[in-house]
């Protein structure tokens, strides 16, 4: 589990069957420290330590990861991603809940600079994760915890307010439009939507379907 507070920005490269993680040096995540089989968010996709080296670390990748993700086309031209490693349970939870397991792809509709901040816009690239997407609702893009400013009706162009240090200290002040981000919706979201799209109420065990009327009935409003 991950909070989407980047810890430090390194260098994805493809390295036989996995890829390979370059943090440069005097960097805020000390690669040393990093033990074998922690888990480490890379632009939002959880990944696995396998293997530490001279500059970083290593890291297997599955097809799915790799048909999901935009790790692979970064992979291939050395680009830069955010870093962080998982949370511990007496960390803050300064951002908001994310899994590292990234639901899709979008792409950068506009970058737009503000007096005191910028202006991102994005579109989902599979419509259907619209509906997890709302004012004020968080959003991990390329693993970094974003608040959404605005949507369209269906929710899948958005806008995001990004302040100066997340703008300094991510990669997001490299993203042009046209670009692909690894998009995570909020999971809270998603649990919530799976609990109240319940599609069979008629055994002994399935769980109610929250209506107004069953909300009055066990006195609520």
């Amino acid at each position: 589990m991950f909070t989407g507070l980047v810890q430090a920005v390194g260098q994805l490269q493809r390295t036989g069957t996995g890829v390979e993680l370059l943090i440069p040096a005097g960097s805020a995540l000390d690669p040393a420290a990093l033990q074998l089989g922690d888990s480490v968010a890379v632009d939002g996709v959880c990944l696995t330590v396998a293997a530490h080296s001279p500059q970083g670390f290593r890291a297997d990748v599955s097809e799915e990861t790799l048909a999901r993700t935009t790790l692979a086309a970064k992979a291939q031209r050395r680009g830069w991603v955010n870093l962080e490693p998982a949370l511990r349970l007496a960390d803050r939870l300064g951002g908001h809940l994310v899994s590292g397991h990234v639901d899709g792809q979008g792409t950068v509709v506009a970058v737009e600079q503000q007096p005191a901040s910028w202006s991102l816009s994005l579109r989902w690239d599979d419509p259907a994760y619209g509906r997890y997407i709302c004012e004020k609702a968080s959003v991990a893009v390329d693993g970094i915890s974003l608040t959404v400013a605005g949507c369209d009706g269906d929710g899948v162009t958005f806008w995001i307010a990004v302040i100066p240090h997340t703008w300094a200290t991510t990669t997001l002040r490299q993203l042009r439009p046209g670009a692909a981000v690894n998009l995570e919706a909020d999971l809270l979201a998603k649990y919530t939507e799976r609990l109240l799209r319940q599609a069979d109420h008629s055994g002994p065990e399935a769980a109610p379907l929250l209506t107004a009327a069953w909300l009055a009935e066990h006195g609520w409003g």
